[in-house]
Parts: structure tokens; sequence; C-alpha cells
């Protein structure tokens, strides 16, 4: 008899472990959901970040490029008012030196 009350009582002690196990089971079924659409957030919101640096980036160089066509825009503008002054300085020089001239010939 002593083994039957024994075997019951393992029985109801097995039952109990397993009615605590049905508890906690549920509440980590719901915490490892909870993980799972944070972890799926977490991925659409890295993705969305991801594009909006790839199009950063992008614009990024966009913008470099334009900067470095104006600068070097620039650069030619200057060349060529460069170029212009020093042919009215040749066009300066050459009048001075007909007006020489002519001003030897009236004397």
């Amino acid at each position: 008899m002593n083994s039957i009350s024994e075997k019951e009582k393992k029985l109801l002690e097995t039952l109990d472990k397993l009615k605590n196990l049905e508890y906690i089971k549920p509440d980590k079924i719901l915490e490892l959901e909870n993980l799972e659409n944070q972890k799926n957030q977490l991925e659409i919101e890295k993705k969305d970040i991801e594009q909006r640096y790839n199009s950063l980036q992008q614009e990024n160089q966009t913008l470099k490029q334009k900067f470095d066509d104006f600068k070097k825009k620039q650069i030619d503008e200057k060349k060529k008012e460069d170029q212009f002054a020093q042919k009215i300085d040749e066009l300066n020089q050459e009048t001075d030196n007909l007006m020489e001239e002519i001003d030897k010939w009236q004397m």
C-alpha cells in the first residue's frame, strides 16, 4: 500500500509541475512573440534607415559633382577674365603707341 501512496504522491507532484509549466509557457510564448515583433519592427526600421542613408549618399555625390563643375566653370571664367584683361592691356598699349606716333607726325 505504501507504494501506491508514494506513486500517487509522485504523480500529484508531477501533475503540479506540469501545471506550473503550462502557466509559464504561455507567458514565455507571449514574450517570445513580443520579441519577434520588436525584431521585425527593428529590421523594417533598419531597412528604411539604410535606404535613406543610400539616398543621402547619392545626393551627396550629386552635390559634390555639381560643386566640382561649378568650381571648374568658375576657374574657366577667371581665366577668360584674365585673358580679356590682358588683351585690353595690349590694346591700350597699342593705342598709346599709335597716339605717340600720331603726336610725332603732327609735330
